[in-house]
């Protein structure tokens, strides 16, 4: 592993340090954070001070605080939703591709029928319905991600489930999960650990996306995206405050980003 990442880019080792130093905030947020995400510990909008490094909000929450425990959150549920959208996903696109036929042909149609509607317009419209709690957030929008990565991991997939190998592993009577986690799976995971980080950061903004709205995280647990609508004011007096979680979820994305870059070009196989 280490001789590998002496081989990554200086980008690359930009995006690894901040996801490392966010992960570790999210994680040890309640030592880090000098204040709970939901006590109010002085006037609104407080200036940035000694005792408020970065000031408090609308309410009078310590804004470091908050950002501490908003790492936690947003990033958090980014992951357990794209990690759920993906186990399901790839493993219907791989089951899809084995199986053919009018399995194949059901599920495609399904999952079109998904990437055929916008999806903040399908989410709204949903947690409209079902309500806007954490748990229904989740579903929807692994529900939502779901249809693009069957159709990589379908793709993915058909150019495998041909070879000699699989028709080889059929002839022996394996079954079907088994052909997929053994002969399928370990020839496509390049492919769907690339799509993983890039999906991420779809799932990341689509939530701060929702919070902004009023959709995503409720209050008062601490969101980045719920953070920039709730101090937005301030920009009007030339405070920078709202721009420091906007700032974040920027961070975040172009990091991760230029991770997926190098692993991209690492599995490709193509030299500098």
């Amino acid at each position: 592993m280490w001789t590998l990442l002496k081989t990554a880019p200086a980008s690359a080792w930009f995006g690894m340090i901040v996801i490392a130093l966010i992960a570790f905030m999210g994680v040890f947020a309640d030592i880090l954070a000098p204040y709970s995400e939901t006590e109010v510990v002085g006037p609104q909008y407080a200036p940035w001070s000694d005792e408020f490094i970065l000031g408090t909000d609308n309410l009078g929450r310590d804004m470091l605080s908050r950002m501490i425990y908003g790492a936690r959150n947003t990033v958090g549920l980014a992951l357990l939703t794209t990690a759920i959208a993906f186990s399901v996903g790839s493993f219907l696109g791989m089951l899809s591709a084995l199986k053919g036929g009018w399995f194949d042909m059901i599920l495609s149609r399904i999952v079109d029928v998904l990437m055929s509607i916008p999806s903040l317009i399908l989410a709204l419209m949903i947690l409209a319905i079902v309500g806007t709690s954490i748990i229904n957030m989740v579903a929807v929008i692994a529900l939502i991600y779901l249809a693009p990565v069957f159709r990589l991991a379908r793709a993915a997939a058909q150019s495998i489930v041909v070879l000699d190998y699989v028709e080889a592993a059929k002839l022996r009577g394996e079954g079907t999960s088994r052909i997929i986690w053994r002969e399928v799976l370990p020839n496509i995971t390049p492919t769907l650990v690339a799509e993983f980080g890039l999906r991420f950061c779809f799932v990341f903004l689509f939530i701060a996306s929702l919070s902004f709205l009023g959709l995503g995280i409720q209050p008062p647990t601490a969101d980045w995206g719920a953070m920039v609508k709730d101090n937005a004011i301030l920009i009007s007096f030339g405070d920078i405050t709202p721009l420091i979680p906007a700032g974040a979820i920027a961070l975040l994305t172009v990091s991760i980003n230029f991770v997926v870059d190098w692993m991209l070009h690492k599995s490709s196989g193509l030299k500098e």
